[in-house]
């Protein structure tokens, strides 16, 4: 008896001994340059950064961006709907034909009926599931939606106020929850995201500590068994302070930072990490409250005036050349940039003449606030940024700046704002990055059919032109016609500029060597499906 149990625990050793061990938990610690986790209820607060982190990887749209190329700007890719069209008897109306198969994290059903009822939560007022700060965002991204109903369980129809080729770039950022989050959460958003909210994406939440992280896990039901996550774990975390995300960097705190501080890349270089920087439509500007009453940039010649005033090469040598110097919504090599009267450039005595030609000179110099943040989604490095750019302007043409500090939520609300409203505590302008990605994102932005409170023309701008233009890119089929209508629209934004033009972001990120697969795509977002850990 003794020698069989002692001959049965030799088989259970060697047994174990041949297994192989069991495979640790790849988990990838990110720090945020947001103060927060972004709103985790399926259509994340905190700008881009927010749907960066918290949108896309867990929440989804009928329509995906393309995140796998480098080359040229991304691209759309069917997402919860597998085909899209126009209908042929109404061009403003759209046909999505959803993917079948498709599951909520919490096991419940995508269907045509889970549409529609965020849609509600987005765009009906009347609604049960009606989300005011989720509205807000989605009828600014998505200023032209009109009505929308269900054909059957695989299909719906969109239709938008007016036609809108651009309308799938539109669709992108509307993202999905599963009607049971809200249901399970008492019908009340502020808990849905703790129990937590579920979408369809490749990872789902796990839990949620404000302030602190957000938790991610791989989701093994994703739909695409093409993109399953390569990482079993995700933490998000929010360091808004560019030496405190450099500090958790290089004590292993973290995996990757989102924006090192650009005294810090050599270092970091000959530390062994990794630095990934690269073109992608991105924009640095100030927004010109145009609309207030006692606005000093109803003045066109005020607002070309600031454009010659600032030097932007000295700026970008701050930045350690982790930006471009910015002429235009668009990059000045970009076919679409057009030609223009006005070639912005630092020189300062055109400024003057034009300060001069508005009524303001030594003697009465041009003074205003700008509302700035502190840090936040493609906001680089505000505050350095934003002193070099008032001390540029003082010494160069005499413009007096004073700024108002405030968080970059906060800031984003702000534009929504109208021009003399006391949120803007008399601001005159408002320093938010944004993306200059497609036409869909120049209606947001410049239409003037979505001035603020109602879409994102915040400046209260309006060019003839400019909206003639953009009319013939909405409803045109000819690609030459659109593309000569795209220069023509963008030639006004540069010769009646509603921005003051300062950099184009280079988008650098720092990363441990363990970090491999990562793709860094003309976007404002990741995949970060692609990841893995080594």
């Amino acid at each position: 008896m003794l020698i069989r149990k002692a001959s049965c625990v030799t088989a259970l050793a060697a047994a174990i001994l041949a297994s192989p061990p069991a495979r640790a938990e790849a988990t990838l610690r990110i720090a945020m340059t947001a103060s927060d986790i972004p709103t985790a209820t399926g259509l994340p607060n905190n700008g881009f950064e927010g749907m960066r982190f918290l949108g896309y990887p867990i929440f989804e749209g009928l329509v995906l961006w393309d995140l796998t190329r480098t080359d040229k700007l991304a691209g759309l890719r069917p997402g919860l709907a597998e085909k899209w069209e126009q209908d042929p008897a109404d061009n403003k109306t759209w046909i999505f034909h959803l993917r079948r198969g498709v599951k909520f994290h919490d096991g419940t059903d995508f269907n045509a009926d889970a549409v529609i009822w965020n849609l509600d939560r987005y765009f009906n007022n009347n609604s049960p599931q009606f989300e005011p700060p989720s509205s807000a965002m989605s009828r600014a991204r998505v200023p032209i939606m009109g009505s929308y109903n269900k054909i059957d369980d695989e299909t719906v129809a969109i239709t938008t106020t007016k036609p809108a080729s651009y309308f799938p770039y539109m669709a992108v950022y509307l993202l999905f929850t599963s009607p049971t989050s809200f249901e399970k959460a008492g019908r009340d958003w502020t808990k849905v995201a703790t129990l937590p909210a579920a979408g369809t994406g490749p990872f789902r939440i796990t839990k949620v500590v404000p302030r602190q992280e957000a938790d991610l896990a791989r989701w093994e039901g994703y739909w695409d068994s093409g993109k399953m996550a390569k990482v079993d774990n995700v933490v998000l975390m929010p360091i808004p302070e560019a030496n405190s995300r450099l500090a958790a960097l290089r004590s292993g705190q973290v995996d990757w930072i989102e924006v090192p501080p650009p005294d810090g890349l050599a270092s970091l270089k000959s530390a062994g990490f990794t630095i990934t920087t690269g073109s992608y439509p991105h924009v640095w500007p100030w927004f010109y409250n145009i609309g207030a009453t006692n606005s000093p940039f109803k003045d066109v010649k005020v607002r070309q005036a600031l454009n010659y005033c600032i030097d932007r090469e000295g700026l970008v040598a701050l930045l350690n050349g982790t930006a471009e110097p910015s002429v235009g919504w668009l990059k000045s090599a970009d076919p679409d940039f057009g030609s223009p009267v006005n070639r912005y450039k630092y020189d300062p005595t055109k400024g003057k003449t034009l300060l001069a030609e508005a009524g303001y000179t030594a003697a009465k110099p041009l003074s205003f606030k700008a509302m700035i943040s502190n840090s936040g989604s493609g906001q680089m490095l505000p505050l350095p940024m934003n002193e070099f750019l008032q001390q540029n302007l003082k010494e160069a043409c005499g413009v007096n700046v004073e700024f108002n500090v405030i968080e970059w939520q906060v800031l984003l609300t702000a534009a929504r704002a109208t021009p003399d409203s006391p949120n803007l505590q008399g601001a005159m302008v408002l320093n938010i990055s944004s993306p200059s990605s497609d036409a869909g994102v120049m209606a947001r932005y410049f239409s003037s059919a979505n001035f603020s409170p109602n879409g994102f023309n915040f400046e209260q701008w309006k060019d003839d032109d400019f909206d003639e233009a953009l009319k013939t890119i909405s409803e045109a089929t000819d690609p030459k016609a659109i593309s000569a209508a795209y220069r023509k629209a963008h030639e006004r934004l540069v010769d009646n500029p509603p921005w003051l033009f300062i950099v184009h972001d280079l988008n650098p990120r720092a990363m441990s060597p363990k970090i491999k697969g990562f793709v860094s795509p003309q976007s404002w977002f990741v995949d970060l499906t692609l990841v893995s850990l080594q």
